[in-house]
């Protein structure tokens, strides 16, 4: 049962690698036809980019089911579980709370969400293929929290 629950956290944190690398040199490189929609104004509520779920998607089943269906490869469903519950985050973070596609009302004032927010919004200033930073869906640098202003020194009380 451990090994299983290692499995679906070390599948969670592996895909944040697998999106980045993903969102830089696939969505940004040879299939931002794909993507190109999700970085400029359209119409509608769903875009080409949602194909990306969807293969992400049928990779997370494909994964389950056969683990669930042939017992020497039942790791399997435990990673397969793993890439569900990353697109769960990722589906909530993304589309949830950045992009406002589902009308949800969420206290977003906390550092971590600052900072992940602002790196995905400095990486939707670039509405072309080249010259994007910040390719992380769930993780930022530092170098993406917003400076905290310091309180002015009151001169007078400190050399009372």
């Amino acid at each position: 049962m451990l090994l299983n629950v290692a499995l679906v956290l070390g599948t969670f944190l592996f895909m944040e690698g697998v999106a980045w690398f993903t969102h830089k040199y696939v969505m940004h490189g040879f299939l931002w036809s794909w993507h190109r929609d999700h970085h400029n104004h359209h119409a509608g509520f769903f875009e080409i980019n949602d194909l990306f779920a969807v293969v992400f998607s049928l990779t997370a089943i494909s994964l389950i089911v056969t683990g669930v269906e042939v017992p020497e490869y039942n790791y399997l469903a435990w990673v397969g579980a793993g890439v569900t519950l990353y697109g769960l985050f990722y589906f909530l973070f993304h589309d949830v709370i950045v992009h406002r596609r589902v009308k949800v009302k969420l206290d977003t004032n906390g550092r971590y969400m600052q900072r992940i927010m602002r790196a995905h919004y400095i990486h939707h200033k670039v509405h072309s293929k080249e010259g994007a930073e910040a390719f992380g869906f769930l993780y930022a640098p530092k170098k993406y929290d917003r400076p905290v202003k310091s309180k002015p020194v009151d001169v007078d009380s400190t050399t009372a």
